[in-house]
């Protein structure tokens, strides 16, 4: 007979304290160890770049499936899906090489890699036909300077945006001038010639990357001598590659240097000791922000950009470059409020953050050739190449001092100048960690470009 719960019996010993305390924590475990939804939460938590890690191998399913059978869908779903998946999937393995890791890989691996993969056919065809139509349709590289570049100004300190904008071409310049002579010298030094090293190699690599750089100086280099247009846009299109791979790689390793040497940079500031307001703190980021300022500070930014388009159409002026002095000009004025700059802060961190390795990706694809890059790895082009972005950007370091600026951001910026145009900019700034530095990077890039080009073709045209 089963005695009554409320009856003591004798036979069964009373559970002591510590006992029963003991199995309420037995209970208490196997609850908490419980795979659903603990469990699952927890693995949710697991990710590949911002790609939980179930989500992760679902997408990967997804888009065997629609490789295979043929049948990929043409939309932006699908597109910011492939994006996505592969561009962060290349972006982690950079990640985990050893000692690459360190100065770059991330962002090598996002671009490169999906080129090599492009050239040598391992890219299935309904994934290379996807992104290289989606990224030369939507131009989706310009929304992303336009949401980086107007996001860090509109969330930047005043005083610092003045005092950078002014000192920045102090560095630049007296950069590109040294660049030019130790350039021309290796260059000579290993048999290519002086004039050949300028035009070819030194020029191409501050030209400003290719739609804006070697694509004009190689139509200019056609009507002053008279050559084909394609055969001189094949001899500088390696060099602007080539300097845009080894500005990163150093890029990388400032970024290393200044976590060991921390008075030498401002991660992401250019004036030593101002501070800089583009940083709201974490919990209003989280929860002060009204998501219809992150809304508008997004539409303010796509607006500037369709102004830089206009006075491009009007006046000549690059889109990227009059979007910049608008976005500065709007800032100076004091004509967007508090709560929406701090809404473009968070429209800069989001795509910073989100956006960035997709995006190199299918740069890697699409605007990436990877039998021009090769075509530049012979040991003069390579010395001379890594020589005069090596100069550039110590020239950058040392004058940074001297303007009390932080030289290892100001030998950055410097980089910029010799990327591979708004491409370059954004995986030189990914692999130095220093995405709010775009504003100063365009204007390397931008104008410190055009100023190159222009110059060149106006002495070259007279005979000089």
């Amino acid at each position: 007979m089963s005695t009554p719960a409320h009856i003591h019996d004798p036979a069964r010993p009373t559970p002591t304290p510590a006992a029963a305390n003991a199995s309420n924590a037995s209970s208490e475990t196997h609850a908490s160890t419980r795979f659903w939804p603990e469990g699952w939460w927890k693995l949710m938590e697991y990710r590949v770049g911002i790609i939980p890690l179930p989500v992760y191998f679902i997408l990967l399913a997804l888009i065997v499936g629609f490789a295979v059978t043929g049948k990929m869908p043409g939309e932006i779903s699908m597109a910011i899906a492939v994006l996505a998946f592969f561009g962060f999937t290349c972006a982690e393995l950079g990640k985990r090489l050893p000692l690459l890791r360190n100065i770059g890989a991330a962002a090598i691996c996002a671009t490169f890699v999906p080129s090599a993969l492009t050239y040598y056919h391992v890219l299935p065809k309904p994934i290379l036909h996807l992104t290289t139509e989606f990224t030369k349709s939507t131009n989706f590289l310009y929304l992303f300077i336009a949401s980086i570049i107007v996001g860090s100004i509109l969330s930047m300190d005043r005083r610092v945006l003045i005092r950078g904008f002014v000192k920045i071409f102090v560095p630049l310049a007296l950069g590109s001038l040294a660049a030019a002579v130790v350039g021309i010298a290796v260059g000579s030094a290993f048999g290519l010639g002086a004039r050949h090293t300028l035009l070819y190699i030194v020029v191409p690599i501050m030209a400003g990357g290719v739609g804006e750089g070697a694509i004009p100086l190689s139509i200019g280099y056609s009507e002053i001598m008279h050559l084909p247009q394609g055969e001189l846009f094949a001899q500088v299109l390696p060099p602007v590659m080539l300097g845009s791979l080894t500005a990163i790689i150093l890029s990388g390793a400032l970024d290393m240097l200044g976590k060991r040497f921390p008075h030498l940079t401002g991660d992401g500031r250019l004036q030593v000791g101002e501070t800089d307001e583009m940083a709201p703190a974490e919990e209003e980021i989280r929860g002060h922000i009204d998501v219809t300022h992150i809304a508008a500070a997004g539409i303010t930014a796509i607006t500037l950009y369709l102004l830089g388009l206009m006075c491009r159409n009007l006046f000549g002026l690059p889109a990227p470059v009059a979007m910049l002095f608008l976005a500065v000009l709007v800032k100076l004025a004091r004509a967007v409020s508090p709560p929406l700059q701090e809404g473009a802060f968070v429209v800069y961190k989001f795509f910073s953050t989100a956006v960035t390795y997709p995006l190199l990706f299918a740069i890697g694809v699409a605007m990436t050739p990877w039998d021009k890059l090769t075509a530049a790895f012979t040991i003069a082009n390579i010395v001379t190449i890594v020589a005069t972005v090596a100069t550039l950007m110590g020239t950058g370091f040392l004058v940074a001092r001297k303007l009390k600026m932080y030289p290892i951001d100001t030998a950055i910026v410097n980089a910029c100048h010799s990327g591979q145009g708004g491409t370059g900019d954004v995986a030189i700034l990914t692999a130095a960690n220093r995405m709010q530095l775009m504003p100063f990077a365009q204007i390397a890039t931008r104008i410190g470009g055009a100023i190159v080009v222009t110059v060149t073709l106006i002495a070259l045209a007279h005979g000089v």
